[in-house]
């Protein structure tokens, strides 16, 4: 694969931060992107002529999201496409089926989420660390952390591994400014009534950390219902969702579409 030239410069960034989201696994792999074979430089018909890097974000060490502008240009038309870029990259959701006494439950986290400005309720979900590659043990390990719920791994199926290899079995949900990919998987168990019990309300997470959690379990068939318009006519979610949240309808929902034929399928 040929080397990208372009030119770099800063937006009031300290040096060694520019240097390290430079190098970052974040920057190489958008860079990587764009010669694949779908990418956009592929057939040649853009020009990358620079990057403005205007933030990073570091998690101790290492870079945890990096915010650069890219100037693309469309050779035919001389025109610039957008290219304001969050880089966050790969991330995991489970979708956790707990089943008891004949009844299928999901489990949902609830906490604040201060980009949008809301109280959320969410799949399981995380970050992956580094170069380390793991989404199999990151989505055990975020599941573990927010839940309280071990996962035994030969029981984790990936769903995104269903999808047509041209995706690259991820799915971006807001390709227009962020470059993360989520993989989704599904955990299914058998469980006691006290453990549904036990679990309704739990306060979870690294609260050291900021990870003000909460735990939801929900009917699975109303899973759907429970969202920012899962109200009945008295104000309150008749399903046991905070009746301040909203459920996160993105590429994670998406792929549920899905779940019913793969529960087929799997068994």
């Amino acid at each position: 694969m040929s080397l990208v030239k372009f030119s770099m410069s800063v937006l009031k960034v300290k040096k060694l931060a520019v240097s390290n989201a430079i190098e970052s696994s974040l920057f190489k792999q958008w860079l990587k992107n764009l010669q694949t074979e779908t990418g956009i430089l592929a057939n040649g018909a853009m020009l990358l002529k620079q990057v403005l890097i205007q933030g990073v974000d570091m998690f101790g060490k290492r870079v945890g999201f990096v915010k650069f502008n890219a100037d693309l240009v469309d050779k035919a038309t001389g025109k610039k496409v957008p290219g304001i870029v969050f880089a966050r990259g790969p991330a995991v959701a489970v979708l956790i089926l707990l089943e008891s006494d004949g009844e299928t439950y999901a489990v949902l986290t609830e906490q604040a989420r201060v980009p949008v400005g809301r109280l959320i309720l969410e799949l399981p979900a995380g970050m992956l660390n580094g170069d380390n590659g793991d989404f199999v043990g990151t989505a055990v390990k975020e599941v573990e952390e927010e839940t309280g719920i071990r996962l035994n791994l030969e029981d984790v199926v990936d769903l995104t591994a269903f999808l047509d290899p041209s995706t690259g079995c991820r799915v971006f949900p807001s390709p227009g400014g962020c470059d993360e990919e989520i993989s989704l998987f599904l955990y299914r168990r058998r469980v006691g009534k006290e453990i549904i019990t036990q679990l309704q309300g739990k306060e979870t997470g690294l609260r050291e950390q900021g990870e003000l959690i909460k735990v939801h379990i929900v009917a699975y068939e109303k899973l759907w219902q429970c969202n920012s318009r899962c109200k009945s006519s008295d104000g309150h979610c008749p399903y046991g969702c905070n009746e301040h949240s909203s459920m996160k309808l993105d590429a994670e929902i998406f792929l549920l579409l899905y779940i019913e034929d793969v529960i087929l399928e799997l068994n």
